[in-house]
């Protein structure tokens, strides 16, 4: 059967796919006078007839269209029926611009403005309180226990500037060796007399003595200790007193035994006295304060039994 060319530019022929597959297309309109778009029923399907010796079946429709925008070229392209052709000002799949949540969106609770009233709650201030009253008492105790710190300093400050306080000091003015030998080689046997000097440089203040301890070293080994009644000076005073310090049977170790023995033999013994002192100064009636002070002297006597002092260092220090 022969095929006649249409000469109707509206009229499209059906076009064969892949697969044997015939869509027919309505005759498009020219846009000017296009209707707008009404359901169709789907596009009929015919199938083409099998070839001579090719089995019958139908396959599956494939069918893919591409949009393309209306001020395309190709804007009177054929479009299959019962589809409607797309909008002029339609935005394609993947331009569509994004949207918040909608009244029946999922993340809106169908009430407006409820969501803007949830995030004024979450930032709301808190109301302030009122301090308690135990609060108050504390910060108050501290700001005082501070001042008092600072007035304390302060008046320290004031009366060191006026007064100069001056320590105390310990010396030995004279010392007497009276005997000293070693039993069986090691063991010291002594008799010392000491004159103590404690003075009391200060002009303006006194000085109360409450503990005075005197100690006698050979070496690093103590041989004898005294202890001395309280006492008292007053301002730029002076007082000697007389210690007498005794050692019996002090154990030595074999270095200081041997070089008392060349002490002896050269006349010359090397001791040392300290002194430790609980001491208490005042500035009139109301300003006292306590310290201790420690004695440190280093004598050298001649032999017993008539040693007397040649050499002596002393100093005192807090």
């Amino acid at each position: 059967m022969s095929r006649s060319r249409e000469t109707n530019p509206h009229f499209h022929p059906p076009q064969e796919l892949d697969d044997g597959i015939i869509l027919h297309f309505p005759p498009q309109q020219s846009r000017r006078h296009r209707d707008p778009p009404q359901p169709q029923p789907q596009p009929s399907l015919t199938p083409h007839s099998p070839r001579p010796g090719q089995p019958h079946h139908q396959t599956p429709r494939r069918h893919t269209t591409r949009f393309q925008p209306p001020d395309s070229p190709s804007r009177h392209s054929p479009t299959p029926r019962g589809q409607p052709e797309p909008h002029p000002n339609s935005f394609p799949r993947h331009t569509q611009p994004v949207r918040g949540p909608g009244p029946h969106s999922p993340g809106h609770n169908g009430r407006p403005g409820q969501s803007q009233q949830q995030q004024s709650s979450a930032l709301r201030v808190p109301s302030p309180q009122k301090t308690r009253t135990y609060t108050w008492l504390i910060g108050v105790a501290c700001a005082l226990l501070w001042i008092a710190v600072f007035l304390g300093g302060l008046v320290v400050l004031i009366v060191y500037v006026l007064f100069r306080p001056r320590s105390p000091k310990f010396e030995v003015s004279n010392a007497s060796l009276n005997a000293a030998y070693l039993d069986m080689g090691y063991l010291l046997n002594a008799d010392m007399t000491l004159l103590a000097n404690f003075t009391n440089p200060s002009k303006k203040a006194t000085v109360d003595f409450s503990t005075v301890v005197i100690q006698l070293y050979y070496g690093n080994t103590l041989i004898a200790t005294s202890y001395i009644d309280p006492f008292s000076e007053m301002k730029a005073e002076y007082k000697i007193k007389a210690v007498h310090l005794i050692s019996s049977q002090v154990w030595l170790r074999s270095a200081e035994s041997q070089r008392l023995k060349q002490q002896m033999n050269d006349n010359k013994i090397i001791f040392e006295v300290k002194g430790l002192l609980r001491t208490r100064s005042s500035l009139g009636t109301f300003f006292r304060y306590s310290y201790w002070l420690y004695g440190h002297c280093k004598i050298a006597v001649t032999g017993p039994p008539s040693g007397i002092l040649v050499a002596k260092r002393c100093k005192t220090k807090r």
